[in-house]
């Protein structure tokens, strides 16, 4: 059955923050509407359990003052909040220090935030020692510093557990030259759809990337010693200039900016769909959008004008509280982590 997916997807209470109903979209794609079942987490857990009435507010407040002096944390955190959730569920065991932990894979080398996350935990063990998880501070946190960017902001449901193991050998994050349909089936492998996919990738509006990443379309594009074709030939060039062939080892890997549209100003908007529609996307996974029926149509749906953009932030709100909902850890399960960078029997 095809439907719209902005429906009834929150509970009346977060309605109140936030409207998920769409009255212009127009894309219809086989997607959910609500959050995975079941939900085991709370809205406002903390006060609901009367833990840590402000747990929310003493975050918001960390995030603000940081994101003041630098506006590269909203996709720091993102980023680094895709790369726990899509692994093993949402337990903050990106997080976790040692020579084999997620954080020493290939596919997370650049993640950033985890100072921001130490801070945070800190100021919340002084003042409800042994209560906030590491895995709702990484969620609490990316959304609110992805709303100072410029994202909506939505509901986020707490109550998560922190896990214990953390190992590269799990780390199975797709490389970022995939095909639309290799991601669409790693999406669906994790609980998400089409939608969720198209939407999440949108958090490429902000943000760089190392030009390792996407040096092979530029010069060898699956082994064929020419460029991916699907670029759009100006760009190309003016990528090539930032990005040099990669001839020697110990070679510098330059970064540059996953949307040049939005570049310095951090900001999130949907000028990344447009430039996927004018073949001009840094990532091989975001231009292949346009390769599949669906992807492109909610593309060309979220790049039109003032109605695509919030059409595209409603779908982001929902998209990213299906992903907070992967696996978490409840009850009894896991751990509540003292030191965000270890488990309590390091």
């Amino acid at each position: 059955m095809r439907r719209e997916r902005f429906g009834l997807a929150f509970p009346v209470s977060a309605l109140a923050v936030l409207s998920l109903w769409c009255t212009t979209c127009t894309v219809h794609v086989e997607a959910a509407s609500s959050l995975q079942p079941p939900v085991k987490l709370t809205w406002h857990y903390y006060k609901v359990h009367n833990t840590c009435d402000d747990a929310e507010t003493y975050i918001r407040h960390q995030v603000e003052s940081y994101y003041k002096s630098d506006k590269t944390i909203a996709p720091k955190l993102l980023r680094l909040q895709y790369s726990d959730c899509l692994v093993n569920g949402c337990d903050a065991s990106v997080l976790l220090d040692g020579p084999d932990s997620e954080k020493m894979a290939p596919q997370n080398r650049g993640l950033g935030g985890f100072a921001l996350i130490d801070k945070i935990k800190t100021v919340l063990e002084s003042r409800c020692p042994g209560v906030v998880s590491c895995a709702d501070i990484l969620s609490l946190a990316a959304r609110d510093a992805a709303h100072m960017a410029g994202a909506p902001s939505y509901p986020v449901f707490t109550g998560r557990r922190d896990g214990l193991t953390s190992t590269k050998a799990s780390v199975d994050l797709p490389s970022p030259s995939i095909s639309w349909e290799a991601s669409l089936a790693y999406f669906k492998s994790k609980g998400l759809d089409v939608l969720d996919m198209t939407t999440l990738l949108g958090a490429h509006s902000m943000g760089r990337t190392h030009c390792s990443f996407i040096v092979d379309r530029l010069y060898n594009f699956n082994n064929t010693r020419k460029p991916d074709p699907s670029m759009k030939a100006s760009f190309l060039a003016e990528m090539r200039k930032l990005c040099p062939p990669r001839t020697r080892q110990g070679q510098a890997d330059p970064l540059v900016f996953l949307d040049p549209a939005s570049g310095s100003d951090y900001r999130f908007t949907n000028s990344y769909y447009s430039r996927v529609l004018t073949n001009e996307a840094v990532l091989g996974v975001d231009q292949q959008l346009l390769y599949g029926d669906d992807t492109k149509q909610i593309t060309e749906e979220f790049a039109a004008a003032q109605s695509g953009f919030e059409d595209s932030r409603r779908s982001f709100a929902l998209s990213m509280s299906r992903m907070g909902n992967i696996k978490v850890l409840t009850g009894k399960e896991g751990e509540i982590r003292k030191n965000c960078r270890f488990t309590n029997k390091k």
